[in-house]
């Protein structure tokens, strides 16, 4: 299935999702209030001829569930699903909402993806803790380091990818925490897809690699993080108000459980919800985040790159590793509005940047400049948990474009 029939696939259930939605829509007769707004639990309820059902009780689970589809140059065509269970662990007056996302999904490139990433509060918001961990058999176009690479030097890498990322947060003020956590990071199986490739030795892995004295066949880091976490959102899965920030220092060990070098890593991350309206119907988002090595040499595939981030939601448009260097600076903004008054249907707008660097050649940040811009649909699943099922269509420079197909907001 190529790109331009995903689009009609997902047009298609769109327009008949609308159609069952519009007479409720129509018999409300004016604007939907904050607690009126309506799922596709309640469309299908209306189709089926079924009474309301009463107030779920704050520590009921919310269960959604979608299909993944997408297209990439990385991945090629990819379909599999997405489950999220989110729920209060307190009292929602008092207590943030836990959410965890899995996944499974196959790509026409022969990938085998699944991801596993939660966020979770503890009754009262005292302790936060939250995952990143991938099992993957993958493959990845790698380039040159620097914002500037052409499109005509990537080489398709196959391997198998581990990660574990866990990190726990202790409220020491409102909304303030501190905390640690526990990275590993394994590359395994590292060769070319055309194993007769005459380019793999001179390649910017294999080439990286033996100028640092890293193994070319596997790769691992292994390590521990320092974490501050300030969180000022009115909520942590579809956020209309607010802001949050976090740090984090991440130290890797030579030989601490297979490590293959030692070296530290600073990240930054700032995310702000602008409300456009008095109920935030309408709104901006705005999302950075800063990414350096700050000493030694992280493996190759551990030095930062475009969607890389912990949800994979960063670059749209761009795959996975198409920018890479020891630094890297990302930017986002996103325009949402809702498209029906009952919340159901909803649209976004959205511009992003990337740039990175290469100490190699001299290029720093800024030198040069990866934009990108889209926009997407948005169909509400779970009202209680603002969670959304997202459709997007993104376009880069170089020709670069996705489709992209998933559960809960990119940030």
């Amino acid at each position: 299935m190529d790109e331009n029939a995903v689009v009609r696939v997902v047009g298609i259930v769109l327009a008949l999702l609308v159609y069952w939605a519009a007479p409720t829509s129509a018999q409300q007769g004016g604007p939907a209030q904050e607690n009126d707004e309506y799922d596709v639990a309640d469309l299908i309820r209306d189709w089926r001829h079924k009474p309301p059902p009463a107030a779920d009780p704050p520590g009921k689970r919310m269960i959604v569930a979608a299909p993944i589809i997408g297209s990439n140059p990385s991945a090629g065509f990819t379909m599999g699903v997405a489950a999220q269970v989110a729920v209060f662990r307190g009292p929602p007056s008092t207590t943030r909402i836990s959410s965890g996302i899995a996944s499974l999904a196959i790509s026409t490139k022969k990938q085998i993806l699944f991801n596993a990433r939660f966020d979770s509060f503890s009754d009262g918001n005292r302790w936060f803790i939250e995952g990143d961990n991938r099992f993957q058999r993958t493959s990845q176009n790698i380039y040159g380091f620097g914002t500037s690479t052409p499109p005509s030097s990537a080489l398709s890498t196959d391997y198998t990818f581990v990660r574990l990322h866990e990190t726990g947060y202790r409220q020491v003020a409102r909304d303030f925490y501190v905390g640690g956590g526990f990275l590993f990071d394994s590359h395994t199986s590292v060769e070319p897809a055309d194993t007769s490739n005459p380019n793999w030795s001179s390649s910017p892995y294999i080439v990286y690699s033996q100028q640092h004295g890293l193994p070319t066949d596997a790769q691992q880091s292994a390590g521990v993080s320092v974490n501050l976490l300030l969180n000022r959102r009115d909520d942590d899965i579809n956020a209309r108000r607010g802001w949050a920030a976090t740090g984090r220092y991440r130290v890797s060990f030579n030989g601490f459980l297979g490590g293959d070098s030692s070296w530290q890593e600073f990240q930054a991350d700032a995310r702000a919800y602008l409300p456009l309206d008095s109920r935030a119907r309408h709104r901006l988002a705005f999302w950075t985040y800063t990414s350096l090595v700050t000493s030694g040499v992280a493996p190759y595939f551990d030095t930062p790159a475009t969607v890389m981030d912990t949800y994979g939601r960063s670059g749209r448009a761009y795959q996975e590793g198409r920018y890479r260097g020891e630094k890297l600076i990302y930017g986002e903004v996103e325009y949402r509005a809702p498209l029906m008054s009952n919340g159901l249907l909803g649209m976004v707008a959205f511009a992003n940047m990337t740039t990175v660097s290469d100490s190699q050649t001299g290029e720093t940040l800024f030198d040069s400049l990866a934009p990108a811009f889209g926009g997407g649909l948005r169909l509400l699943l779970n009202k209680r948990s603002k969670t959304n099922l997202c459709v997007d269509f993104a376009w880069g420079k170089a020709e670069s474009k996705g489709v992209y197909l998933a559960i809960q907001e990119s940030f």
